[in-house]
């Protein structure tokens, strides 16, 4: 977390300078929380420092959050710094309020920009991962290692590419994103469907030492039936019987078959 306590409010939309912006804070906490004055020096505080709130905001920018929402949440930090801050604690303003603002824009990140829930430690972690990279990009003058990001940070090698994996997270891509060289494909068309015949695998792996209880008769004019889809009648000319005996045959295998595949099989 960045704790610089130098920075000051000051930009060219600033509409008060840092010593205004001070007193008016000064101002506000001299009186009673329910002094009549309170609500409109609350408000001429916040007003000045705004500008505080808007540069630290735009250090954030470029990370696929719009502008405006960082500046809105920068605010929301800024307005609980000034309600929370202790001037008898004996440090300035700024040097409370940054960490207060930008602990905000942290959680918004971590809160809100996620495609894919994850556990806050992993939000966390890829937090700081992306900023050790950052620090040791510069350091190092050369993209760090996994090995590097783990001695920064303190951690094993295998918790940075936890971290990784669950930075995956961060991000998802649209099932109408066009693959292929033709972009013809979406996405969503490369996705397998429901396949039913999972469920037969099992009755067919049991089928093979099930069929080997039949005579070969039995097999004959079962695999007719089902695998040819013959009737009894086609059955009974090609195996040269009654149609009759068709019948009683293949009511006599299929009896077979449930007693060794269970009566749920057919």
């Amino acid at each position: 977390m960045e704790t610089t306590t130098t920075l000051a409010p000051a930009d060219e939309d600033a509409l008060t300078s840092a010593d205004t912006a001070s007193t008016l804070l000064a101002a506000m906490h001299a009186v009673p929380a329910d002094h009549p004055s309170r609500p409109g020096l609350r408000e001429q505080a916040i007003e000045a420092w705004l500008p505080l709130a808007r540069h630290l905001a735009k250090r954030y920018t470029g990370r696929g959050e719009p502008t405006d929402d960082l500046v809105q949440t920068a605010t929301i930090g800024l307005i609980k710094a000034v309600d929370r801050f202790d001037p008898e604690r004996g440090i300035d303003f700024a040097g409370y309020a940054i960490p207060t603002i930008i602990g905000e824009i942290k959680r918004h990140f971590r809160d809100r920009t996620w495609s894919v829930r994850v556990p806050r430690r992993l939000q966390e972690l890829r937090l700081a991962i992306t900023e050790a990279n950052n620090t040791l990009t510069h350091k190092l003058g050369r993209p760090p290692l996994v090995a590097d990001v783990a001695v920064h940070l303190g951690i094993t090698e295998e918790e940075v590419l936890e971290g990784l994996e669950g930075a995956r997270a961060y991000n998802a891509t649209s099932l109408s994103t066009p693959v292929g060289a033709e972009g013809s494909t979406e996405l969503g068309d490369t996705l397998g469907g429901e396949d039913t015949e999972f469920e037969l695998a099992e009755l067919r792996v049991s089928l093979g030492p099930a069929l080997a209880t039949l005579d070969e008769r039995e097999r004959t004019i079962v695999a007719l039936r089902f695998h040819g889809n013959l009737t009894q009648s086609q059955i009974a000319e090609r195996v040269g019987v009654s149609q009759m005996h068709v019948s009683r045959l293949l009511a006599r295998a299929l009896t077979k078959l449930r007693d060794q595949l269970g009566a749920d099989a057919f």
